[in-house]
């Protein structure tokens, strides 16, 4: 059963969440937010962080079966420029959370992390910049399981789903914690080396940093600005041409369009936008 709710969550999620920020519901049963700190945190590269802090909001009550042990728990991962709370997008999380829904918060111990370098956890913007840690897959995918095991103290989930970045992270869970969970629903990506278009969006995007004239390797006072031109370039190779066509169906409305991204871009940092990418 949970399988099949778990494809049904997979091809309304694949249509819904390239959708662009908007207001959060707040209303869903037991909906909160909370820190899980992770001391002298040691990444794959060796470098070490005195204090990592991992972001994550939650929604429902764990469910502890006859051994006393949480037994609906469920992990969402969010993309590569987005947060956990992507999740609560009114577009998608009132298809998902509400009563009767794949995901019925009622039922389900829904976990929703922000990896590192997004949102509320730690990220090169918090003061380090250009030192912070180079943190790959695999540190976003350990710490979110100590979040998940030693904080929330789960031993065993229902499911864990992610979109694009996070269906990457969902094939790596299923590599690195093969028996951790019931189901794996990798959305929008493919358990094979970053390629392709893939890779060359990626690194137009970084290249547009590094070359701004402002960025100074990383150790600016004030936050480049030049790149944020180019940063819609990664919507546009994502976003489905019918949608764009739809958001976008004339020239003004386009150029609208382009400038919202930009302004959206501008709002962040250059460092976590690298370190991200």
């Amino acid at each position: 059963m949970l399988v099949r709710t778990a494809l049904v969550l997979a091809n309304l999620a694949a249509s819904l969440a390239a959708s662009l920020p908007a207001a959060a519901q707040t209303t869903w049963p037991n909906q909160r937010e909370g820190d899980f700190v992770l001391k002298n945190y040691v990444f794959d590269s060796g470098e070490t962080l005195p204090e990592l802090k991992l972001h994550y909001t939650i929604l429902g009550t764990p469910h502890k079966n006859a051994a006393g042990e949480i037994d609906n728990g469920v992990v969402l991962l969010h993309g590569t420029s987005g947060t956990g709370k992507n999740w609560l997008l009114p577009s998608l999380a009132g298809e998902l959370f509400g009563a009767g829904q794949p995901l019925d918060a009622s039922r389900y111990f829904i976990i929703m992390p922000d990896g590192i370098g997004r949102g509320g956890s730690s990220k090169p913007s918090d003061g380090l910049r250009a030192k912070f840690p180079h943190y790959r897959y695999r540190d976003i995918i350990a710490s979110q399981y100590r979040l998940v095991t030693e904080e929330l103290g789960i031993k065993h989930l229902r499911l864990v789903l992610g979109s694009s970045m996070g269906g990457m992270h969902v094939w790596m869970w299923g590599e690195m914690y093969p028996a951790l969970m019931d189901a794996l629903v990798p959305i929008a990506s493919q358990p094979i080396e970053i390629s392709g278009r893939n890779w060359i969006g990626r690194r137009i995007a970084i290249e547009a940093i590094r070359h701004d004239p402002d960025w100074n390797e990383g150790n600016y006072t004030t936050k480049p600005t030049r790149y944020v031109y180019t940063a819609p370039y990664g919507a546009l190779m994502t976003e489905s041409p019918v949608r764009l066509q739809e958001m976008a169906g004339t020239r003004e409305a386009a150029d609208a369009l382009y400038r919202k991204w930009v302004a959206e871009v501008a709002k962040g940092d250059a460092n976590d936008q690298l370190y991200a990418t």
